[in-house]
């Protein structure tokens, strides 16, 4: 079998980083096949590179439960027209970029009609709700993640899968100019700088940004010449900070954004986990990863996670790699003693974020792109490389 000359392909992404994911494929795409159609859903990035959205993403991103609940209704309707639309339209392939609450039941609907299926971006589902492996391997031709622990526990579980890389570990360079970025912040040469990022939420800004606060504190009690530099995820998030440095004697730098050209320009960073983790390690900079939920959702949430890790280095690395101060364990002493020796220390962690950077740099929109022809004509599997 091979490749028909018009290929129509669908994709639906939820979010802005779906759109991000889905325009680097798309490109790959289109590189390998130029005659190739795409539909479905995506953002400004997917329709310039040639997506017919159905309507605009935007409608699909909504974040918190009662934000969910007030518009369960309009989504469940999308989607059920979305999926007959689809099943309508016949493409070769339906690739759901992340928004797994959203496009799993997609691919499982487009599957048992006949059409391949493709999920870009893993679930969770190696940590918590593991039982909604049985979905996705009943719905999904192929699942592509984006880090390699992801693909063993799908190959366990029976479920083809591909890793591709990471796409933020290809934009990232593996070596950083540090006193380029201090340069273009203001920030001297020759100082100790510490990045705080606790959050780009209010409800972790809240529950984290007095304790990064206190532990800078602390940490200029014991070494006077330090700065401190806080990228604000937004503007609410900067006023939230504000507030909180309101009669702070704090030597520290509010950023709007540039929270890449902070962690370039830092020594050592204090951090909350998540999604930033992962960038603090491709940039090479020693942490403490902190976090603190509301008591019930920490005992819960204890209680379901099957991971002994949380923060992403920690779960690239398989060993503890990064200090974990979690919910109690999160005091603001606790912080500023265990930053303090990697604000010039951190060898062994710089050198295993080294690491973990040339494995997650695979060239990933490329990878992913071969994969998906290779599943539509299996002969592309065993060619060589065309880009």
């Amino acid at each position: 079998m091979s490749l028909p000359q018009v290929l129509t392909v669908a994709l639906v992404a939820g979010e802005a980083s779906g759109d991000i994911l889905g325009a680097g494929l798309m490109r790959a795409l289109t590189a390998r096949h130029p005659g190739i159609r795409f539909i479905g859903v995506g953002g400004p990035l997917m329709e310039a590179e040639g997506m017919q959205s159905s309507f605009p993403m935007e409608r699909l991103s909504v974040m918190g439960l009662v934000e969910v609940l007030g518009r369960l209704r309009e989504l469940l309707r999308r989607r059920k027209e979305l999926i007959a639309a689809l099943i309508e339209q016949r493409p070769d392939v339906f690739i759901g970029i992340d928004a797994p609450d959203f496009t799993l039941n997609i691919e499982l609907k487009l599957r048992q009609a006949g059409i391949k299926t493709v999920h870009y971006v893993s679930p969770s589902v190696w940590a918590w709700r593991q039982k909604r492996v049985l979905k996705i391997r009943e719905g999904c031709d192929l699942m592509l993640t984006l880090l390699p622990f992801e693909a063993r526990f799908y190959e366990e579980q029976g479920v083809p899968v591909k890793f591709v890389g990471h796409p933020l570990a290809d934009t990232v360079p593996l070596e950083v100019d540090r006193q380029a970025a201090r340069a273009q912040l203001g920030l001297a040469a020759d100082v100790p700088v510490v990045a705080l990022m606790p959050g780009s939420r209010g409800g972790e800004v809240g529950r984290l940004g007095e304790l990064f606060l206190d532990a800078a504190q602390r940490l200029l009690s014991q070494r006077p010449d330090l700065r401190f530099v806080i990228p604000c995820a937004s503007p609410p998030r900067r006023a939230q900070l504000e507030a909180m440095l309101d009669g702070r004697q704090l030597p520290v730098t509010l950023l709007d954004g540039q929270s890449h050209t902070a962690l370039a320009a830092c020594d050592a960073v204090l951090i909350a986990s998540g999604t930033a983790t992962l960038e603090a390690l491709l940039y090479k900079r020693p942490m403490v990863v902190a976090y603190r939920l509301s008591t019930v959702t920490f005992w819960i949430l204890k209680r379901m996670v099957k991971s002994p890790y949380v923060s992403l280095p920690n779960l690239l690395a398989q060993r503890l790699l990064v200090p974990e101060l979690l919910q109690d364990a999160a005091t603001a002493e606790a912080l500023a003693d265990t930053l303090l020796p990697l604000i010039d220390g951190g060898t062994e962690q710089t050198q295993g974020f080294d690491a973990i950077h040339r494995t997650l740099r695979l060239d990933a929109s490329n990878q992913a792109a071969e994969a998906v022809l290779a599943l539509l004509d299996p002969a592309r599997a065993s060619l060589p490389r065309s880009v």
